[in-house]
């Protein structure tokens, strides 16, 4: 519903003011014009929105402008009562209906008869609760704790909540009915965030109200100020608005504040990514792990010819020359038609010859820690890669092969195919 700023109802300007809603967001003055619109029909409401943003106001709104105003108006948190007193809360109990009930008590919904009740976090009621609840709003009957007798009652519920309520029914943790029958009319109040220009008439009237309620000299804004706070993307909506304007209006008193001081009242690293620091050290050796990688590299150039090897076995008729299927990768002697260097699959050779890197396509192979030049293809570095292996292990091409986790054939054919001495 789109609403005009210039041309606004007086009804919604008369909300405003009795409230004390503050602000002319598209959003928000939809969702007042809303509760508004509902107020003089009896039906269930389900406000939802984020925690913080003043979602208490809107169940005040549709009882003041109901015919119910007269009567009462409760709101019950109910996230706040513990599960094994929620029913008694609400529905009232017997004398004696459990340890501790030395009289009886009547509960909200007899005690808010032809008037509302707004039930604040309506999520966190217990399963049992919310079957209770249904029976409530659909034939307007309960019964109290420890009683067997049907009373009635004339009430409308209001109900508010942060949480997503499809996910929780899909969860298990809400009732689907009870969430329809909540949900006949559903207003959402929009984050703060969303609210623009409100941000900067918020922080104005919280300033203003703290330093009335005090005898405080007023603090003032300043237009760098006023722009760390647009900035803001306020998790805690107006409730964080009001609790950092009122530190600044306390702490700042009788001042003009700028962007810095905004600031420090704000959580460290809210307004700014900082880039982490980098822990690159320019005398680095990455020999080891250039080896570790071209190890990888080998690994997969073998696997990659067995798997090779066992297809053309399958195309010539499905052989079992080649092994079973049960044999070991490594079991499988690769073709010598075959391709023998990952380096015919490298995706950064370059079409002319595939056999040479291109060095500006990969960066990080072009130099190591200390400007050594990678060797120009992988076949020169597997060479490399190999021959340090076997000097490490004194020559010997079993404890090389395991090293570089290939098969000792595998090993050996390299060896021969480089000429490695």
């Amino acid at each position: 519903m789109q609403i005009n700023l210039q041309e606004l109802p007086d009804e919604i300007v008369q909300a405003k003011q009795r409230y004390g809603i503050v602000g002319n967001a598209p959003g928000l003055l939809a969702a007042v014009s809303r509760a508004i619109q509902v107020a003089p029909i009896d039906l269930s409401v389900l406000v939802t929105g984020e925690s913080g943003t003043g979602k208490e106001f809107f169940p005040k709104i549709i009882h003041g402008f109901s015919p119910r105003k007269h009567n009462k108006y409760i709101a019950v948190n109910c996230g706040a009562i513990p599960e094994g007193t929620i029913d008694s809360e609400l529905f009232g109990h017997e004398k004696g209906s459990f340890t501790g009930a030395v009289s009886s008590r009547k509960g909200y919904f007899e005690e808010a008869d032809g008037g509302t009740i707004f039930l604040d976090e309506v999520a966190e009621l217990p399963l049992t609760t919310q079957a209770r609840l249904l029976r409530v709003l659909e034939s307007g009957e309960f019964l109290k704790v420890g009683s067997s007798t049907v009373q009635k009652s004339n009430v409308r519920i209001v109900a508010a909540t942060n949480v997503d309520m499809a996910k929780a029914v899909a969860d298990g943790r809400f009732r689907e009915d009870l969430y329809y029958r909540l949900s006949t009319v559903s207003i959402h109040i929009p984050p703060l965030r969303d609210r623009g220009a409100d941000i900067a008439l918020l922080a104005r009237k919280f300033a203003s109200d703290f330093s009335e309620r005090y005898a405080m000299p007023a603090v003032a804004l300043d237009e760098s100020a006023r722009g760390v706070l647009m900035r803001y993307r306020w998790p805690g909506n107006v409730r964080q608005l009001k609790n950092v304007v009122e530190q600044i209006a306390l702490f700042e008193s009788g001042r003009e504040v700028g962007a810095d001081d905004v600031m420090s009242f704000l959580p460290a690293g809210s307004l700014n990514y900082v880039p982490v620091a980098s822990s690159v050290d320019p005398h680095h050796d990455y020999a080891s792990e250039r080896e570790a990688l071209f190890g990888m590299i080998l690994r997969l150039q073998q696997q990659i010819e067995a798997l090779n090897s066992r297809i053309e076995a399958l195309d010539n008729g499905g052989s079992a020359s080649r092994g079973t299927p049960y044999q070991s990768i490594e079991e499988v002697e690769p073709s010598e038609s075959l391709v023998r260097s990952i380096v015919k699959f490298q995706p950064f050779a370059s079409p002319l010859n595939r056999d040479v890197i291109v060095a500006d396509s990969v960066p990080s192979l072009r130099s190591g820690g200390m400007g050594d030049v990678v060797p120009a293809t992988l076949e020169e570095t597997e060479r490399d890669t190999i021959r340090r292996a076997l000097e490490r292990n004194g020559g010997k091409r079993k404890d090389a092969a395991r090293e570089l986790k290939i098969s000792e054939r595998t090993l050996y054919r390299k060896i021969k195919e480089y000429g490695i001495e």
